[in-house]
């Protein structure tokens, strides 16, 4: 056989697989939507961070905040991008900003709010949009009020700033 007959070969048989792949073989079944239990099936879109069994630094570094924003006592937690975490100290001043126009009357519901909906305040200087929307769907109502105890609880510390 010659080149080009092998090559022309290759080409039919690789046509061929292709062919029967997309509309030959039978398509895969649907994932399933419940289970024998009658629970939703798991998809990446619901799967949880974490519990809110972890401990709260475990927490804040599997949610991603110590890329954007530094907090007192989370090794690594040195993120410029967002205001420091220092609630405890900044918290009130926030609430009282003239440009505040969440509905949180507390430190706690302030921090709450802040990761449930973080474009209702954008502390100034830092830029709005860029905290991800879906962390309600993503931390337990323990890992939120562990999160909100701490972050409620920081004050400066040294090297940090708040705002």
């Amino acid at each position: 056989m010659s080149d080009r007959t092998v090559s022309a070969l290759i080409v039919a048989v690789i046509g061929l697989g292709l062919i029967w792949t997309l509309f030959v073989r039978a398509p895969l079944p649907a994932p399933s939507t419940s289970g024998d239990s009658g629970q939703a099936a798991l998809s990446p879109g619901t799967v949880p961070l974490v519990t809110g069994e972890e401990p709260v630094e475990v927490i804040l570094t599997r949610a991603g905040c110590p890329v954007c924003h530094t907090i007192p006592g989370v090794t690594g937690a040195n993120g410029k991008v967002g205001p420091p975490l220092i609630l405890g100290r900044t918290g009130e001043a926030r609430l009282k900003d003239p440009s505040y126009h969440g509905s949180a009357t507390t430190i706690a519901e302030y921090i709450a709010e802040s990761i449930m909906d973080p474009g209702a305040f954008v502390v100034s200087g830092y830029p709005s949009a860029t905290m991800p929307t879906w962390y309600g769907t993503k931390l337990s109502a323990l890992a939120l009020e562990k999160i909100v105890s701490y972050l409620e609880r920081q004050t400066e510390e040294s090297g940090v700033s708040g705002k």
